[in-house]
């Protein structure tokens, strides 16, 4: 059995203080190369309505973790498995695509999608839309405003679209496919952490994706809608801090550079990043709006992830997540020195 870690005093007093200025709830896993981990667990899983406590077992809503953690995997799975290639373009997999449209986004390819450099809008009110069958349609022939393929634009759209090719690839819903221990679209409410009480909804949500637009495609979607565990997104970031996340030729496509600041997967280390300026340069990570996020280090051999509620009760609340990322990131990695 691997040794444990110690989570650092200061981190822990970072976490502490943010809990008792209001962030209902918080999860701090941290890995080393070795396999050794270190957690804390502070707060509640939900305070509206009635006081729930928190607990490392609990169902944690990803949100865009998804895009890294399954669609981007799964996508560069499916190449090393010869069913597509990332320079394919959309239109080999969606051939509904734009129909009857002089539009570019038929020949915008999987690569452009997956780096965020498509030119897509970043986000739409899909869930205005209908239903989900009239959503998944119109998704495909709305007539969006692309900008030029190079510049990072970070959408949701896009992430959207390699949903659907994903389905059509493997001929199965999102909701079916295969997940590790410790991730999944359909966790148990009772044992989930609550998020927000939603205006659309008109209700708490527990259990089920916050993203509206996910919500309203039933709930997984390639941009929104997995949960995990903390033990779950820790075994992810220990897959990659250590390899075996993806074959490693796959993995390591997944981790190349591909625009400014951006991998094919993940957020490379740039001024401001959201894992703490005290990162080096081949760091990477991905964060989640409802308060998620997960990093890897590999010069420090480090890897770690912090879970919260942020948006609980509601989104308008006054953490600043961010900055809060950025202090446990830095307190993490002084504290190896």
């Amino acid at each position: 059995m691997s040794a444990e870690l110690q989570v650092p005093e200061t981190t822990a007093r970072v976490l502490e203080r943010a809990v008792d200025a209001g962030l209902s709830g918080a999860a701090l896993g941290m890995v080393d190369r070795s396999g050794a981990r270190g957690t804390l667990v502070l707060g509640h899983a939900q305070t509206q309505g009635e006081c729930r406590p928190l607990d490392a077992g609990m169902w944690w809503d990803l949100a865009s973790l998804t895009k890294p953690l399954f669609t981007a995997r799964q996508v560069l799975r499916a190449a090393a498995e010869g069913r597509l290639d990332p320079d394919d373009a959309l239109s080999r997999f969606l051939p509904e695509l734009a129909w009857m449209q002089d539009t570019a986004l038929r020949e915008r390819t999987l690569r452009q999608l997956l780096s965020h450099t498509a030119g897509l809008p970043a986000w739409a009110p899909l869930y205005t839309w209908g239903d989900a069958a009239l959503i998944r349609a119109r998704l495909l022939q709305e007539a969006w405003p692309l900008g030029p393929v190079g510049p990072v634009v970070y959408s949701d759209l896009g992430y959207l679209l390699l949903g659907q090719v994903l389905e059509r690839v493997y001929g199965q819903p999102l909701r079916d496919f295969r997940l590790e221990d410790g991730l999944t679209f359909s966790p148990e409410p009772g044992r989930s952490v609550a998020t927000e009480v939603c205006a659309w909804r008109e209700r708490l949500l527990r259990g089920e994706t916050h993203d509206e637009n996910a919500g309203a495609l039933g709930g997984a979607a390639g941009h929104a809608g997995l949960f995990g565990t903390l033990d779950g997104v820790l075994n992810q970031a220990q897959k990659l801090l250590s390899g075996g996340w993806l074959s490693p030729v796959a993995q390591a496509a997944a981790l190349r550079p591909e625009a400014p600041g951006r991998t094919l997967a993940f957020v490379g280390m740039v001024p401001g990043w959201s894992g703490g300026g005290l990162c080096g340069p081949r760091a990477y990570g991905h964060t989640g709006f409802t308060g998620t996020g997960l990093w890897v280090e590999p010069d420090a051999g480090l890897a770690w992830t912090l879970l919260t509620n942020r948006v609980h009760p509601s989104r308008h609340g006054s953490t600043d997540i961010q900055a809060l990322r950025r202090a446990v990131g830095n307190t993490l990695l002084a504290a190896q020195h």
